[in-house]
């Protein structure tokens, strides 16, 4: 960001019209601890490459951490690239709001989509095939 404070003023003024604000990725990039203070956000979510590592002491207590420090800040934290069980346990233990990954469900096309959540006024399609979908799910 090599205009910090615009942006920050930006981002105050698309708050102010009830936009939630996430950032994403935390963990990589440019992404830094400086910006959970002054971003007026509401979500953090953590990088799937952290989440990949809670099976080992220094993964977890990394991931941990962040998710303690992002609700001091007030802010939700959704977890990316969950995949397995052990860490859906994990991060559940340790407070984590939400969470993403393969272990709930491939990416899926949007009408894949609402037929996997019920959406009452979907109609399937002859030519849709879910299987592989609702299979994964």
């Amino acid at each position: 960001m090599t205009n910090s404070e615009q942006v920050i003023k930006s981002l105050v003024k698309i708050k102010d019209m009830g936009i939630r604000l996430a950032i994403d990725d935390f963990g990589t990039g440019f992404s830094s601890l400086e910006y959970l203070r002054r971003l007026p956000l509401d979500t953090l979510k953590i990088d799937r490459s952290f989440v990949r590592d809670t099976s080992n002491v220094d993964g977890a207590a990394l991931v941990s951490s962040i998710v303690d420090l992002a609700h001091w800040l007030r802010l939700r934290v959704v977890a990316e690239g969950v995949e397995t069980p052990e860490q859906l346990r994990f991060l559940q233990r340790v407070g984590c709001d939400n969470m993403q990954g393969y272990l709930f469900s491939r990416p899926l096309p949007g009408e894949q989509f609402k037929m996997l959540l019920g959406y009452p006024d979907y109609q399937l399609h002859e030519e849709e095939d879910l299987t592989p979908a609702l299979a994964a799910s």
